[in-house]
């Protein structure tokens, strides 16, 4: 790997930040670097207290909060994990993250969102959670508190800071410092772990690639702290002296709201979220200020959202990500055309990331323009999956670069574009294939208003099966979409059979709603 450029511990670079900058806004709390640092080091006195040392899993599951971007500092200092816990998350995803982690401490909100967070608890096994020694609670109010686990110590958070005790520091560069869940659309999530230096150098990267630190910047922070996308995005504002605005949940006219009254440069999000900003007003360019929108794609049926977005002044920029290697990885250029600009992808942010691509089959690193799957190396690339060898092992080549399982390719620019993931390619008639590029063939047909392709055995031969949901008023005519399919594609890529759904199973992330492609193949298994 790549030598980090600064070998920064989280405290250092807590500590490098001007502490008279505005860090972020809370509704009516005002946050400066310094408050963020005296919280920081009361917290991380608090845990101390409650035995929390060096190794130990600290579970924060809490929507977008300042104490989480606290905790996660305090847990630093210690030499513990901070393990990030979506809040959409309910009993049975609880009980696999917080055992396999064996997590020591949780900290909850109990009634956010007028969610019973305690009963949710309540119903994890209790075999899952025999390792957390201690909950701590955070409020907004003085309702009373009732313990859920009565092994479990319970401690308010705001009693944190009101320790007294001392502790040596355990914050080193490369110490463990958080772990991010992946999505589990296929198999129970792996737990994606990062050091401190990692987090640092990839903030202090994004920060020029994105102009964070230009002039008069200020970033909305409506991705959840949870997930790479809004983790990333916070702490490249840290590392820019710039302030966020902090949304504990996205909600699309609130959002829309800030960014015209406060005048937000910055925002990061899913195609789903700039449509409903959008949506939610009518002004034919309503947020003039906004000069970055980089945005991921997840939802198929807004493949036009960057022609409608650009007609209404705001430009959104193609990126590229994950949780093995941060969000905001890679971004396309500004000077694209749109075709090349909405690609998943760009230019990598660090100058001492390299990407290449490799053929799955014979192993041969590819040229530009081949198809392939993506290898990536650089400061930002996780350290492990924690508690998990073999899957880490398996994750890197013998050189060190990280498989990445997605389909790709090289430009001759210097960029990579992301086609599709690798599970998701189809082998048809020996020939390597998008999904994608079915889809976009169905979508097209007017009486299709989304589509999704996979792959299943016919006749002894691979072959694509494909998934539409129809526009209202419309029944499916699978002979006459075949046939516009046949017009318009290479015959081994029409669909052998079309089903019609109502609507296409998905899973929650912290980072958006992701379509379960694994449980439409099976599907396709099923009925082929």
């Amino acid at each position: 790997m790549p030598e980090l450029t600064a070998r920064e511990s989280l405290p250092a670079f807590l500590q490098t930040l001007d502490g008279s900058r505005l860090a972020l806004e809370y509704g009516a709390e005002r946050w400066r670097v310094a408050d963020l640092r005296g919280a920081v080091s009361a917290a991380a006195r608090g845990l101390a207290g409650l035995g929390i040392g060096a190794g130990d899993c600290v579970g924060l599951w809490l929507p977008n909060i300042p104490a989480w971007i606290v905790l996660f500092f305090a847990c630093a200092e210690l030499g513990a994990i901070a393990l990030s816990v979506n809040t959409r998350f309910r009993s049975h995803e609880l009980a696999d993250i917080l055992g396999r982690s064996k997590c020591k401490a949780l900290v909850y909100w109990p009634h956010f969102k007028a969610i019973d967070f305690a009963d949710i608890l309540r119903g994890v096994e209790a075999e899952a959670i025999a390792a957390i020694e201690e909950l701590v609670v955070y409020q907004e109010d003085d309702a009373p508190l009732e313990n859920p686990l009565p092994g479990a110590r319970l401690t308010r958070y705001a009693d944190l800071k009101l320790a007294g005790h001392t502790y040596l520091g355990a914050a080193t560069p490369d110490a463990r410092c958080v772990i991010f869940t992946t999505s589990g659309t296929t198999k129970a999530p792996k737990f994606v772990c990062h050091r401190q230096a990692t987090v640092v150098q990839h903030a202090r990267d994004v920060v020029p690639a994105f102009e964070f630190d230009a002039p008069g910047s200020l970033v909305l922070q409506a991705l959840p702290l949870c997930g790479v996308f809004g983790f990333t995005q916070a702490l490249a504002a840290l590392a820019a002296g710039t302030p966020m605005i902090v949304m504990p949940v996205f909600e699309a006219e609130g959002a829309a709201r800030i960014v015209i009254e406060r005048g937000i440069t910055h925002c990061q999000g899913v195609d789903d979220m700039i449509d409903r900003m959008l949506a939610a007003r009518p002004e034919p360019q309503p947020f003039p200020t906004l000069r970055y929108f980089g945005y991921a794609r997840f939802n198929p049926a807004l493949e036009d959202i960057v022609e409608r977005a650009e007609a209404r002044g705001v430009i959104l920029r193609g990126l590229y990500g994950m949780s093995e290697v941060h969000a905001l990885y890679a971004l396309q250029p500004l000077e694209l055309p749109t075709a090349e600009r909405r690609k998943g992808g760009g230019k990598p942010v660090s100058p001492r990331a390299s990407v290449r691509v490799r053929d799955p089959e014979s192993g041969k690193v590819l040229d530009v323009g081949e198809h392939g799957e993506i290898e990536l190396m650089g400061p930002s690339v996780m350290v492990e999956y924690y508690g998990d060898e073999q899957a880490t092992a398996e994750a890197f080549t013998d050189d060190g670069y990280f498989k990445t399982g997605d389909l790709g390719y090289l430009e001759d620019d210097g960029r990579f574009c992301y086609i599709t993931r690798m599970g998701d390619v189809l082998r048809l008639a020996g020939f390597l294939t998008s999904p994608q590029e079915i889809e976009t063939v169905l979508d097209e047909h007017p009486e299709v208003a989304n589509s999704q392709v996979v792959g299943a055995t016919i006749d002894s031969q691979p072959s694509a099966v494909a998934f539409v949901i129809m526009e209202s008023g419309y029944t499916l005519d699978e002979a006459a979409l075949q046939t516009w399919c046949r017009e318009r594609l290479a015959g081994y890529k029409v669909p052998r059979r079309i089903f019609a759904l109502a609507e296409f199973p998905t899973t929650l992330s912290a980072n958006g709603t992701k379509i379960q492609r694994a449980k439409l193949r099976t599907l396709a298994a099923e009925r082929v």
